[in-house]
């Protein structure tokens, strides 16, 4: 008698099956394979679409024609023209946001601001209608700027009276201006701050001939412009008040000793 074909499957199917086991195992009913449509074959699929969605996103995150690396120029751009929208077209009012901008941080002098309005392209005759209206109400002001840039220089770099009046020049100060500013600093100032700047430095020479540590404070001073003369007898000044003391100091160690 045929055996009965089990209930779901088709006679071909039973079939196909059979034939394959006997071929296979000589006859021995093999298991049934997965359907064609199962889990496996739609893995496949979604694992090439990964595959595609990351070999775009490998490509824009090396800036190549992917979207992400084309749309990162144009917001990049979109935002430089907003930029220049908002800023002002007519050349007055920009030469005096300029202007405003950089007396926000520091005071400057007229020609720092000059010189900055050069440099955005402002015409020269609208640069100084902004320019002295500024100084009117007082954001511009030569002098106070050459006062305190004096105080602060001398006080805090120990600058001598050339070395500021170098600086005035340079930030374009005027030369009245520049000298009741260093009318602050007198000769005896100059020389205190010499001896300030010396005594700091004494330490980081001991150790060293006299004629060399003479050279390197004197270079010292000169860079900060105080004149040859006036370095020369400070530091003279500095080292002999240094020996001195070192020897007082031998002294009271020897006669220590002695007592002992």
């Amino acid at each position: 008698m045929a055996a009965e074909q089990p209930p779901g499957r088709s006679s071909g199917e039973g079939a196909g099956h059979d034939g394959a086991g006997a071929a296979g195992h000589g006859g021995a009913a093999a298991p049934a394979p997965a359907c064609p449509d199962e889990r496996p074959v739609r893995r496949s699929g979604r694992t090439r679409r990964g595959a595609a969605r990351t070999g775009a996103d490998h490509e824009g995150g090396y800036g190549s024609d992917g979207a992400d690396g084309a749309g990162a120029p144009e917001r990049s751009g979109g935002a430089s023209r907003r930029g220049r929208a908002e800023e002002p077209a007519d050349p007055e009012s920009r030469a005096r946001d300029i202007c405003l901008r950089l007396l926000t941080g520091a005071a400057k002098t007229r020609k720092q601001l000059a010189d900055a309005l050069r440099k955005r392209e402002i015409p020269d005759e609208v640069a100084e209608e902004v320019l002295t209206r500024l100084e009117e109400v007082g954001l511009i002001d030569d002098a106070a700027f050459a006062r305190a840039w004096v105080e602060s220089r001398h006080s805090v770099r120990g600058l001598s009276r050339r070395a500021l009046a170098q600086e005035l020049r340079t930030k374009g100060v005027a030369g009245d201006l520049a000298e009741q500013a260093l009318a602050q600093v007198d000769p005896d100032d100059e020389t205190e701050a010499a001896r300030a700047l010396v005594e700091r430095r004494l330490r980081t020479t001991r150790g060293l001939e006299r004629q060399t540590r003479t050279r390197r404070l004197v270079g010292m001073l000169a860079r900060r412009g105080y004149s040859e003369g006036l370095a020369f007898r400070v530091v003279r000044e500095a080292l002999d008040e240094e020996e001195a003391g070192a020897g007082e100091q031998d002294g009271a160690y020897g006669d220590t000793a002695y007592e002992d």
